[in-house]
């Protein structure tokens, strides 16, 4: 089973990775190699051998990725709250546009890397968290109190959907994968069109709060919450195959990745519907 997000869809790569490498030890005399978790034999200088065992490797729990996922929201729950306070209102617009850069730059280099990176996760959080503040002290400047109906929706929609994955409502089955999938890079590849044409001053009417465009806000907020299903049983799968400690920071990251763009969702849609006053 493969995610929707490509962080997480790793994570089975990665136990893949680390199964191997347990029959990847050669034994002595060149015979093949066999599972780190059988002791190998290591010579003394003068010939003689005992058993040695291999580093023991500390498997990752659902409650790893709990941990991380709460260390990294609070890591970027303070930061964007330090940017909402401490960047001028005149460089609000700057700060929004370096951190979307640098945070994509460093999401990237984290969704692709072969080993979860602690440091990189945090660096993450905090860029993340001052691009969040910027949009949102953006848009609570105009409809006062939208963040938090932001912040409450999403967190509603996420434990929602645990509750619904947990009950197994819904299955990840492969179908359902291959269809969210095909989904999500069709929206990406929408949005990319249309922020390149509104650079260009077309208006294409799917961020300018007509029906169309609250149309495919609920149609973004509603596949960013099925595809936590999704995340929700690679995690679980990742877990069952005993992948190592580390990665819950990147199964963290994928979470994190995922609510934020259901934040921002949310908060575009909420916005539609604001008085003008």
């Amino acid at each position: 089973m493969k995610s929707t997000n490509p962080v997480l869809a790793r994570l089975g790569q990665a136990a893949e990775r680390e199964r191997a490498a347990g029959y990847a030890q050669p034994g002595p005399y060149g015979q093949p190699g066999y599972p780190q978790q059988y002791p190998q034999q290591q010579p003394y200088p003068g010939g003689y051998g005992q058993p040695v065992a291999p580093p023991a490797v500390t498997p990752m729990t659902i409650d790893d990725v709990v941990v991380k996922t709460v260390l990294m929201l609070a890591i970027l729950g303070a930061s964007a709250a330090a940017a909402w306070v401490l960047v001028p209102d005149a460089l609000v617009g700057v700060a929004w546009i370096g951190a979307a850069v640098v945070g994509l730059a460093l999401g990237l280099i984290i969704s692709f890397s072969r080993m979860a990176n602690p440091a990189l996760v945090v660096a993450y959080s905090i860029v993340e968290g001052v691009f969040v503040g910027m949009v949102s002290k953006a848009f609570n400047t105009l409809y006062d109190g939208i963040v938090l109906q932001a912040v409450a929706a999403s967190f509603g929609v996420f434990f929602l959907m645990a509750m619904i994955y947990k009950a197994r409502i819904i299955r990840a089955t492969p179908k359902f994968a291959r269809i969210m999938v095909a989904i999500i890079a069709g929206l990406f590849g929408v949005m990319l069109v249309n922020l390149v044409l509104s650079l260009f001053g077309v208006n294409t009417h799917l961020r300018d709060g007509s029906p169309l465009a609250i149309g495919f806000s609920l149609v973004c907020i509603v596949v960013a919450s099925l595809s936590f299903v999704l995340n929700f049983a690679q995690i679980e799968e990742g877990v069952r195959m005993g992948l190592p400690q580390r990665y819950a920071w990147t199964a963290a990251f994928g979470i994190v990745v995922g609510l934020v763009w259901l934040y921002l969702e949310i908060l575009r849609l909420l916005s539609y519907f604001q008085g003008d006053d």
